[in-house]
């Protein structure tokens, strides 16, 4: 047993506890994560983010979801990390390269009152060819049709670093989710898992939109999914590239630049409070 100093860190609601991994280390990161994330027994989170060094970048982001499970990249989460290593001094530019296991990815930070507030990440290029987002089929998914639990849904496949599946509806307020959700999520469709977004059109310039995570079930927030849901939303010619992404915790920007087909997305990130685990 030891003592563990943690953080806890939320972006639009999206919220993870993050491990200052410079000055730490996390024996079994997976084991703590489900340790951690329970609402009741734990401290609370979608998942755990390490924050640690990286030869090739300012810092390098490792998550973990609720369940354990590793994920590839976090949209919300990274930009908590960007304010994380600004704010407490690790490193002192407001432009900041940070490893993921989705490649390195550019952050640009936005301050305040010496405080990092808001941040735009170049989540780079979206990918639309089948068997690398990964899903069982080849080419582009677009506006396909799958059957799910005997109801055919039409599909969007994207991956934004990790794989995401997009359906648009009438209504996501009074969507059965936690029914929906893991028949998605587990289909034989996505060999990977799966992360659905249920997005709703209100104008070409803004989507409302709800999110069932890959290993976390239904979060506040998901950056990647809200980039996916946009470009989703272009393929599909429902909406212009640049768009209001509302999800339940609070809203982001997206930018799918036609310059050089990069998604930039841009929202808050805030430091909630700190603390010490027995691990």
């Amino acid at each position: 047993m030891g003592q563990l100093r943690f953080t806890k860190m939320h972006g639009i609601g999206n919220d993870y506890v993050y491990v200052d991994c410079f000055t730490q280390s996390v024996a079994i990161p997976g084991e703590l994560a489900r340790q951690i994330s329970p609402r009741r027994t734990g401290v609370g989170s979608d998942g755990l983010i390490l924050i640690c060094p990286s030869s090739i970048a300012d810092c390098r982001m490792e998550m973990y979801n609720a369940d354990g499970s590793r994920g590839e990249m976090c949209g919300n989460g990274i930009r908590c990390v960007g304010k994380y290593v600004y704010d407490h001094g690790l490193v002192q530019k407001d432009h900041l390269r940070v490893e993921t296991d989705a490649g390195v990815k550019m952050l640009e930070l936005h301050v305040h009152g010496g405080r990092v507030a808001t941040v735009t990440v170049d989540m780079g290029t979206p990918v639309l060819d089948g068997p690398r987002i990964p899903v069982a089929a080849e080419g582009h998914i677009v506006n396909a049709p799958l059957d799910v639990h005997g109801e055919t849904y039409l599909i969007t496949c994207v991956s934004m670093g990790n794989p995401h599946c997009v359906v648009f509806v009438d209504d996501v307020a009074t969507l059965p989710l936690t029914d929906i959700g893991p028949r998605f999520e587990h289909h034989r469709f996505f060999p990977n898992g799966i992360n659905t977004e249920f997005v709703r059109v209100n104008s070409r310039t803004e989507l409302r939109m709800r999110v069932w995570e890959r290993g976390s079930g239904e979060t506040a927030a998901c950056g990647t999914g809200a980039c996916a849901a946009l470009v989703a939303a272009v393929l599909n010619g429902r909406a212009e590239r640049h768009a209001t992404l509302y999800l339940n915790g609070g809203a982001l920007q997206i930018d799918w630049r036609a310059s050089d087909d990069h998604v930039l997305m841009t929202g808050p990130a805030q430091e909630v409070f700190t603390g010490e685990i027995e691990v």
